[in-house]
């Protein structure tokens, strides 16, 4: 059934000192990941609060995808309980229930200098288990594939690369943008790819032979400032829905790239076609979206920040925004959560979940 933005409430919030960049939930939907600025990675519980810090990048990263071993089926109390978790109370109405097992996970993550790390997610005390030099530069993002087969990641050295999700050994680079790549999702399928960069050129590859099957034109989510000489744009955020539109968060009529002056904008591809529409705020904003994704019922939602910290929801066929919420500070990323009626947002300040779930807060 339809969610109700204008019913969205805090269902559980985490401070940190150091400002976050990004956040990811595991399958089970019971954890949060969040880097930070600090150059660790935070996990935070979402049953009891509770938060277990992973040490091990040495710059900033933002990047991070989740790959879940899969339920244990032949054990059917334990597949009902992470079923019951992924789609059940969290925060402080959930903390008398009995806690599910934890099912195993990995986590992988990138950062400045080009590293991925892969983590053991549902450890105690998760540290590094594998280290790989992924990019000449910055690793900005990684996805992972619907089977869990497959990882992606794109850089600063203008490459997408694919990589065992598993043992972390080099696939393929495809090859073809020309500019810093900033984002990267899997479609569906499986076997299609889109990447986008900071000119706004977004690639769809398909993955099994490595040929760009054709480039989607974002454009409008880049600017070359001449006073500052410097480009600036990109996909800051790229979620792909279950029926396959592709969305794509930046920034747009930018007047100052130094100062990042602009608004904040999501363009959303119908994959068929490759139409473009664009998704703005319905009120005047100053900043750049930052995250985006998908809820259950297909809203698209998004957060920025900039003059204040926003989240953006999108319902129907309406290109202005249907509602918005004030987070407490900038929004540097955004995730949606399995169940897909909750998301999170990593802020200047911390984390702070969203559920769209009747309830009290």
């Amino acid at each position: 059934m339809p969610l109700d933005p204008t019913a969205a409430r805090v269902e559980r919030e985490f401070r940190h000192a150091s400002p976050l960049l990004g956040c990811r939930f595991d399958p089970s939907g019971r954890f949060l990941f969040a880097t930070a600025q600090d150059n660790s990675i935070l996990r935070f519980y979402l049953v009891t609060g509770a938060r277990t810090a992973l040490v091990g990048h040495t710059s900033w990263g933002r990047g991070m995808a989740v790959r879940a071993a899969g339920l244990r089926t032949s054990n059917p109390e334990r597949a009902a309980a992470v079923t019951a978790a992924r789609g059940g109370a969290i925060g402080p109405a959930a903390v008398a229930l009995p806690a599910p097992p934890a099912d195993p996970f990995t986590l992988v993550s990138a950062d400045y200098h080009g590293k991925l790390i892969w983590w053991n997610g549902h450890a105690a005390a998760p540290t590094p288990v594998r280290t790989v030099e992924a990019h000449a530069g910055w690793c900005r993002a990684v996805a992972l594939s619907p089977d869990g087969a497959t990882l992606a990641t794109c850089g600063n050295d203008n490459l997408v690369k694919l990589w065992d999700a598993a043992t972390g050994a080099h696939r393929r680079t495809l090859t073809g943008h020309t500019s810093h790549v900033y984002n990267v999702a899997f479609h569906p399928s499986g076997t299609r790819l889109v990447s986008a960069d900071l000119l706004g050129t977004v690639k769809d590859w398909d993955t099994t032979t490595g040929a760009c099957v054709r480039d989607l034109d974002a454009k409008v989510m880049h600017k070359y400032d001449p006073t500052f000489r410097a480009d600036i744009g990109g996909a800051r955020g790229m979620a792909v829905a279950p029926e396959g539109r592709v969305a794509c968060a930046g920034i747009t009529n930018v007047s100052n790239a130094f100062a990042g002056v602009g608004n904040p904008l999501v363009v959303l591809f119908d994959w068929a076609d490759g139409k473009s529409k664009a998704l703005k705020p319905k009120d005047a904003f100053q900043g750049t979206a930052w995250g985006v994704g998908f809820l259950n019922d297909g809203t698209v939602v998004a957060g920025g920040g900039g003059s204040g910290g926003r989240v953006w929801f999108w319902s129907g066929a309406d290109a202005n925004s249907t509602h918005t919420l004030t987070p407490p500070a900038h929004v540097r990323d955004l995730a949606v959560h399995p169940a897909g009626d909750r998301f999170a947002v990593a802020c200047a300040t911390g984390a702070v979940v969203y559920t769209l779930r009747p309830g009290k807060s």
